[in-house]
């Protein structure tokens, strides 16, 4: 309502915020007591968690694949519409060794960093563990502001054929997800400074590592597909 323009679309929008906001928030605080104060985390929820990060991250590949597909299907047969070519005349491709390469560095790295700070913790060595997911939110959130500002500087917008289409698509969906899975890793390191997470104990921590392994993956498919290739 608020995109078309509706009356009072611009208060819901709002709503839908703030409500969405307070269910995460309460639900988080209510795993944190389930799991660190209660003790109801047993082997079984544990097992049962596993199982379910498993099934929302192929989820979540579904939902990337289906972004790719109408790239690859618009790119590998380019029609009369466009101009029988790829990317679409009169649209200039991002360099893909400009900040595409750099934020390519700065997701490698990120990964790199929080798969240390996971074998710290698991090795008891809290100190180093906080450093490693420090340096981690920090270089994602260099990326995201990489993202923002390549958008800016952008010569084409979503409406720019199908081409802008599937662009904006895909590195904004994965840009959604660098965000969300920034905000699962501040949590982690929260929780982490707050002496809630063990050696042995740590499985919401390393749900937001998996997660953010992921996106890691789907980057490097983005940059080799719609940034270099599209660019050569």
């Amino acid at each position: 309502m608020y995109m078309h323009g509706y009356t009072y679309g611009n208060y819901l929008l709002e709503l839908g915020f703030i409500l969405t906001i307070l269910g995460i928030t309460f639900w988080l605080k209510d795993i944190v007591i389930e799991g660190t104060y209660i003790g109801d985390h047993t082997k079984e929820v544990q097992r049962g968690i596993v199982i379910a990060i498993i099934l929302f991250i192929i989820s979540e590949i579904f939902v990337f694949l289906s972004v790719f597909w109408a790239f690859f299907h618009s790119s590998l047969s380019s029609s009369i519409a466009i101009g029988g070519v790829w990317p679409p005349a009169g649209i200039i491709a991002i360099d893909a060794f400009s900040i595409p390469l750099i934020n390519t560095l700065l997701l490698l790295s990120s990964g790199a960093f929080i798969t240390y700070g996971h074998h710290a913790l698991m090795e008891g060595n809290r100190s180093q563990a906080i450093w490693g997911t420090i340096l981690t939110l920090v270089l994602g959130i260099i990326f995201t502001m990489l993202q923002y500002y390549e958008y800016i500087d952008c010569t084409f917008s979503m409406s720019d054929s199908i081409y802008g289409t599937v662009f904006y698509a895909s590195t904004g969906l994965h840009g959604i997800h660098v965000i969300m899975g920034t905000l699962a890793i501040f949590f982690g390191l929260v929780r982490l400074c707050g002496y809630q997470l063990t050696d042995a104990h740590h499985q919401g921590h390393e749900a937001g590592i998996t997660y953010w392994h992921f996106v890691d993956v789907v980057w490097l498919f983005l940059f080799a597909s719609v940034y270099f290739w599209s660019g050569i």
